[in-house]
């Protein structure tokens, strides 16, 4: 790799557990190609290869990812390794669990006692010894259920070794008290950008005065979540992105991190000029009139 030069710093940094990160950090799940899994067109692996070298020359220290990144032809895992084992030693790389894909990219929820097999999974994709974040990722049917057993299964992990940080994913406040109640948790990360509910901000708040961070997914695509952004604040990150001469993706990932120093963005892209753009919006200073513009365009009950 090339000499590294943070173009991240602008944006500050924020704490995993010991470990210091840039606030903008570099989602895998798009490196395999231009849509998720085995959607889209599959990417061309020495540009997705040259994309994660360049976020790392770029400043980038945290990047999240997972096991069941994967399509046909590529795995996210499988290219992080190829791209920067030896991983410098700041780098710290997050991965989730509890879901599962299959070879055929078929679904599947692991039981308690098959976290180990999806950690090791991961730590062999990688080829580390230990996992430096592991955050459980629940499904959407327990959303309103315990998560105690399968997060009580990965602080097990964490006693042993395997793990060094725990943190949590799609979850309700109350699901983040019962893991709390277990074992330390450094992050959250559930989806959030212009167009986030009530929930997902009281959440988000709730983390700024716990001292986590949040770490947002969609934080680009907003309420649209994979269908992309929505229609209904298009002309107000327009209008803004007109007046910083950026795009609509920068004003989003710029609004995201104004909502708070412990927040986090992780855009994910196989692009390099994409790539370039998502570094540089946290550079981006919205105004106060700009940022209650945005926050206006929200859809009544998610102010």
């Amino acid at each position: 790799m090339h000499p590294r030069t943070n173009i991240t710093a602008a944006a500050g940094t924020w704490q995993l557990g010991d470990l210091t990160v840039n606030r903008i950090g570099f989602g895998a799940m798009r490196l395999t190609g231009t849509a998720p899994f085995d959607h889209g067109v599959p990417r061309d692996r020495e540009t997705s290869i040259g994309v994660l070298r360049r976020a790392v020359e770029s400043g980038v220290d945290h990047i999240d990812t997972a096991a069941y990144y994967f399509s046909a032809t590529r795995s996210a895992n499988e290219l992080i390794n190829r791209a920067l084992a030896p991983y410098p030693e700041d780098l710290v790389i997050t991965t989730k669990v509890w879901p599962g894909r299959d070879p055929s990219g078929a679904w599947w929820w692991a039981t308690p006692g098959q976290l180990r097999g999806q950690v090791e999974e991961n730590l062999r994709q990688l080829g580390r010894d230990h996992l430096d974040v592991v955050n459980l990722r629940v499904p959407p049917s327990r959303r309103t259920g315990s998560i105690g057993e399968h997060f009580g299964a990965l602080s097990e992990l964490r006693d042993a070794g395997l793990i060094r940080h725990l943190g949590v994913s799609n979850v309700t406040s109350e699901q983040l008290a019962e893991a709390r109640a277990i074992a330390p948790v450094v992050c959250v990360q559930n989806p959030y950008g212009v167009g986030a509910s009530d929930e997902d901000r009281a959440l988000l708040r709730l983390c700024g005065e716990l001292g986590l961070a949040f770490v947002p997914f969609f934080a680009i695509a907003g309420s649209g979540r994979e269908a992309g952004p929505a229609a209904r604040d298009t002309e107000a990150v327009q209008a803004v992105a007109r007046a910083h001469g950026v795009s609509t993706a920068q004003v989003r990932l710029a609004w995201t991190l104004h909502q708070g120093p412990h927040v986090l963005a992780i855009p994910g892209t196989g692009d390099p000029d994409h790539l370039a753009q998502n570094m540089a919006a946290g550079s981006i200073r919205l105004t106060e009139e700009e940022m209650t513009r945005l926050t206006a365009a929200l859809p009544a009950g998610a102010r």
